[in-house]
This record gives structure tokens, C-alpha cells and sequence, in this order.
């Protein structure tokens, strides 16, 4: 006995609300891996006929080369598992184009639990790929100048701290020696007073790249640590390397020859240097050391500024 409904309009009314949405509904018989149905929305998206999504392989051969093997796996795998899944990947168009689709599959089983068909819909996510490539790019942006000192462009202190971090437990492990280099510019206040903070600013600037030429380790790091103040971190550097490294310094801000008017050694800009090298035993702390290193820093701006005091530190 018929319920009074005309099944055949059903299935027209069904079809015309899947073809006006905007993703693009597909039916694939899992036994003939051949499309049973597919949306005419797909030409306008990629450009293919409906008519052309004969089989599976049509599928796979419209993928991004580097998107398929994985894609293809994964959908695979969890279709022959029964369940239901979605993946991202990008569609090849007609012109040679592509264009990012999500995919969402629901596996029709049989009572024995086989899969007979996948049924799914195609959702094209180009834009919200876009937006997310963007966020990427700017949160990377974001996450090198956290770790950039805003003034000199070098390494900022986060960054050398968490580079000391590292660094420490590398030559702590491997019973290699770490060697660090304080610098503090000698009467900067002065400098300050008498030239302006523009020209002080500027100072620091040349400071900062003439400290990274004296470098020359790939792992070397110089780094602002605030004010006046600079730092150098030498992973694997003995005390013998950190003095030459130190003596470079030197040399090369003394032949930049920054005029100091109020300055009484020599009217230029000059540097004092603590330096210290230390090999990581398994009591001693980072901060210990940078305090022992800070000790020598003082005591070279005690003993007359523009000169390097040093000390190896037994840990």
C-alpha cells in the first residue's frame, strides 16, 4: 500500500537542495571505485565536468602531487576501517590551478560491517587557508622580534637567555667548556648628556654590529641585555678563544673611534669586559656563572674602564 508520497519527487527535491549548496556532494560505490554521483557545482570550482569524475583515480590524479600519497593513505586506511574521517588537500583545476578543499566522508557499511559506498561532501577552504598561511607568517614575525632587541636589531635578552639555556646543557653534557663576554660602554650616561639620546641610540646601534663582526663562530651570540650593557655567548669558546674574542672587541671599537667629548680615556668610546669560561658540572646554575662573569665586568670598571678582567669559574 502506497503512503501517498511520489518517491520520484523525493529524489528531485533531495538533488535540487545538494546542488544549491555551495559544497559539492559525491557518492563513490567502494566495490567499482567508480563515482555513483557528484555535484554539478565541482565544474565551477575546478573546471572538470561532473561528467569526467569517472573513478577514484580521477580523484587521486586531480590532487597536488605532494598532498596524494598522504591523502590517499589516510582515506584509504580509514575507509577500509569503517570510519568516518575528513582531510584537507589541495584540488588541481582545469587550468592548471589549485585550490584547497576539505573533504568529509561518511562510510556506508554493510551488515557485515564492509564498506559499500562513501558519500561526502567537498567544502572549498581556499580563503580560510589563506587567513591561516597569514596568521602563520605574522605569528612567526611576532615570535622573531619577541626574541630581537627593538632598538639595535640584535638578540634581545629573552633570546640570550633562552640560547644560555640550551647552550648550558649542551656543554654540560658533552664536558665542554662555555665562555661568555660582558661589555659595558664606558661614561655612557655622559655620552647621553652631552650628545643627545638620538646620537646615543646611534651609538648603541654601531655598538651592536661591531660586536657582531668580532664573531665568527656559528653558534656565537651577541645580544642586548638592556641600557648600555652587551653580552656575548661563545658555546664551546675555552678562556684562551674568549680573551682573543674579547681583545677583537676591543680593537675593533677603538678603530670605529666614536668621538666622547666627556669621556676621560682618550675622548672616544670605550668598552670594559668581564669575561668568563666555565665547563658545566652538574651543581652549578647559568645564573651563577653570569654573576661570576658580572663580578669580572665590575671589576674591570673599578680598575680604570676600557679594559678586560677575566675568570675561569670552577663549577
Amino acid at each position: 500500500m502506497s503512503d501517498g508520497r511520489d518517491v520520484s519527487n523525493d529524489d528531485a527535491v533531495y538533488r535540487t537542495l545538494l546542488e544549491s549548496t555551495k559544497a559539492i556532494p559525491w557518492k563513490i560505490d567502494w566495490a567499482s571505485k567508480k563515482f555513483a554521483y557528484i555535484g554539478p557545482q565541482i565544474e565551477a570550482l575546478l573546471g572538470w565536468s561532473p561528467e569526467s569524475w569517472m573513478t577514484v583515480d580521477d580523484w587521486v590524479m586531480r590532487m597536488h602531487p605532494e598532498d596524494r600519497e598522504y591523502v590517499v593513505n589516510f582515506c584509504v586506511a580509514q575507509s577500509q576501517a569503517g570510519i568516518d574521517h575528513e582531510a584537507d588537500y589541495r584540488a588541481l583545476t582545469k587550468d592548471n590551478g589549485y585550490v584547497w578543499l576539505r573533504d568529509v566522508v561518511h562510510v556506508v557499511r554493510k551488515e557485515n560491517g564492509e564498506p559499500d559506498a562513501l558519500i561526502g561532501f567537498m567544502f572549498d577552504i581556499s580563503e580560510r587557508k589563506k587567513t591561516e598561511e597569514k596568521l602563520l607568517v605574522l605569528q612567526k614575525e611576532l615570535e622573531a622580534l619577541s626574541f630581537k632587541d627593538g632598538l639595535t636589531n640584535i638578540a634581545n635578552r629573552r633570546r640570550f637567555d633562552a640560547s644560555l639555556e640550551v647552550e648550558w646543557e649542551s656543554a654540560r653534557s658533552n664536558g665542554q667548556p662555555l665562555s661568555i663576554l660582558l661589555f659595558d660602554i664606558d661614561f655612557f650616561k655622559q655620552y647621553n648628556d652631552f650628545y643627545g639620546h638620538v646620537r646615543g641610540d646611534k651609538c648603541l646601534i654601531e655598538m651592536a654590529q661591531t660586536l657582531s663582526l668580532a664573531l665568527d663562530g656559528p653558534r656565537d651570540l651577541v645580544a642586548r641585555l638592556g641600557g648600555e650593557e652587551f653580552v656575548v655567548l661563545l658555546p664551546q669558546a675555552d678562556a684562551s678563544v674568549a680573551l682573543k674574542v674579547a681583545e677583537r672587541c676591543q680593537r675593533l671599537i677603538q678603530k670605529q673611534a666614536i668621538a666622547h667629548a666627556q669621556s676621560p680615556l682618550d675622548q672616544r668610546i670605550t668598552v670594559s669586559i668581564g669575561v668568563g669560561t666555565v665547563v658545566p658540572g652538574e651543581r652549578m646554575k647559568p645564573s651563577s656563572f653570569i654573576e661570576a662573569v658580572d663580578q669580572q665586568l665590575y671589576a674591570a670598571k673599578k680598575n680604570g674602564r676600557n679594559r678586560i678582567e677575566t675568570v675561569q669559574v670552577a663549577a
